[in-house]
């Protein structure tokens, strides 16, 4: 699993200062995708050394590692994200195109999860009609916050 890219972002997360991990080799290849570059199979090997060194750069300013895909390989963003809450007590969040049937089959690893392919039909997070939802886990509980991405306009 690679890394393509990475910045600081503050709306993937909210109320948190997230260090965005972008990985690249995405198998969901939604239609209307944004990161269509991320398909390929680009970037640096996503090792718990580079994952250290990236974190290292920017604490104590983040409290939140969100990893933006990752399908390809589940189970190792789990380790990477229990990793992070191991060695530097931070927040983690998966931004995953897989459609789980119930908030249960959601390693409970992660703090956030967002879940869903893209439709493009449908459209993202910000649509009120989107499919995608996104989760905060709250003791043994997942609590869909997905509205908190719908702006209200007045």
């Amino acid at each position: 699993m690679k890394v393509a890219s990475f910045e600081i972002v503050f709306q993937e997360v909210p109320g948190e200062v997230t260090l965005a991990l972008n990985i690249s080799g995405c198998p969901n290849r939604c239609k209307g995708c944004h990161s269509p570059h991320l398909w390929e199979d680009t970037g640096e090997e996503l090792t718990t050394e580079l994952l250290d060194a990236l974190v290292n750069r920017y604490f104590p300013g983040i409290t939140c590692v969100c990893f933006m895909g990752g399908d390809q390989d589940a189970d190792y963003v789990a380790t990477l994200a229990k990793h992070v809450h191991e060695s530097f007590g931070l927040k983690t969040a998966w931004y995953t195109g897989q459609q789980f049937a119930m908030t249960e089959d959601i390693p409970a690893v992660f703090d956030f999860v967002k879940t869903g392919p893209y439709v493009e039909t449908l459209g993202g997070l910000k649509s009120p009609t989107t499919n995608q939802r996104f989760y905060r886990h709250e003791g043994t509980s997942w609590i869909d916050e997905t509205e908190k991405f719908h702006k209200t306009r007045h």
